[in-house]
């Protein structure tokens, strides 16, 4: 019999909750056997939210009730300290005691890493989680961390943060030895900072398939399979990936409803319009692994519709079942054990 494995749900989490969650939540069960959901937020809301959906009777959910929620602009320290029965501790907790195999939250950022490193802990040999999620590139996406949990990162951290990208892409895409580069501002040796030549020294004596300093277009290229860079930097790649791509399909939609010629050449065009909105959809990249904990937490953007907040939870699906938090600690022992060795 084949395993049916458990993911909790933050439905209270994020800038619209339950009407966003639960959609997505069915959209996932009717795409996906073998796992099932464990719904965690105010009860009477869920219920409500399941008959007006008409889910009442769909027997791979169950509701897990919770008290509280933790806003979107409380602090990270007053959630941790306050909001023990919130949405996003309990779904947290979940995970910390089995009931469920990971978590999917769209609340509070800060107070999701927070809460998370705080109840399940970082694996033995790391000492920070990352943010980590995939961005498109010609020849199909590029995993990118930390992208906004830590601002200052030391060598051992982007050492860190490229092991567990590297662990990531393995699980995830079947790639046998993924290509990890260092995000900076140019390729040559001497570029960058200290930090970063400190960690391109970890990363090059490492057993990754370390191919060295990478550069911005390098990530939608193809040339990469892996940027690891601190907070700072890879928040702002973020939010420009997403800003450019809004912009793109700006110009183009613009353009084509410029006149009645231009409104004709789109009806020609619309097939391959529609297919290139697909690819550069934001929504479709959705959901970014909290990485280096012992537990899988995936963070859906805040703002996420039904769409997005469903890829988030196909994401969980997928590290669940690569079993991404006993790789990542199996492979930095063996990065640890071959470096003590030389």
């Amino acid at each position: 019999m084949t395993e049916v494995r458990t993911i909790a749900l933050d439905v209270m989490g994020g800038d619209h909750g339950p009407e966003v969650v639960l959609p997505a939540a069915l959209r996932f069960l009717r795409q996906r056997g073998g796992f099932r959901l464990l719904l965690v937020g105010d009860r009477d809301i869920i219920e409500a939210g399941l008959r007006k959906l008409g889910a009442a009777d769909e027997p791979r959910l169950e509701i897990q009730h919770a008290s509280q929620r933790v806003e979107m602009d409380e602090q990270p320290a007053r959630a941790l300290r306050f909001k023990k029965d919130s949405s996003m501790r309990v779904a947290i907790d979940m995970v910390k005691e089995g009931r469920a195999q990971a978590c999917v939250s769209a609340g509070n950022t800060g107070a999701l890493m927070a809460t998370a490193r705080f109840v399940l802990k970082t694996l033995p040999g790391i000492d920070r989680p990352a943010i980590c999620t995939s961005l498109p590139s010609i020849t199909g996406h590029t995993w990118m961390l930390d992208l906004g949990a830590n601002i200052d990162s030391s060598p051992e951290h982007l050492f860190q943060f490229g092991l567990m990208g590297s662990v990531l892409a393995h699980a995830v895409d079947g790639n046998a030895r993924p290509r990890v580069g260092l995000l900076n501002i140019g390729q040559e040796e001497m570029k960058g900072s200290d930090t970063l030549r400190e960690a391109a020294a970890l990363l090059a004596a490492s057993p990754l398939n370390y191919i060295g300093f990478v550069e911005g277009d390098d990530v939608y290229c193809g040339k990469v399979d892996v940027v690891a860079c601190d907070g700072f930097a890879g928040n702002i790649a973020l939010k420009s990936t997403e800003g450019a791509a809004k912009l793109i399909y700006h110009f183009i939609r613009r353009e084509f409803t410029r006149n009645i010629l231009t409104r004709i050449a789109a009806l020609v065009a619309m097939p391959v319009l529609k297919a290139f909105k697909k690819q550069i959809d934001p929504r479709r990249y959705n959901g970014a692994s909290l990485l280096g904990l012992r537990g899988s937490v995936i963070k859906s953007h805040g703002g996420a519709d039904s769409l997005a907040f469903s890829h988030a939870i196909e994401v969980a699906a997928v590290v669940v079942e690569g079993n991404v938090p006993q790789l990542i600690s199996t492979q930095l022992h063996a990065a640890i054990a071959e470096k003590q060795a030389v």
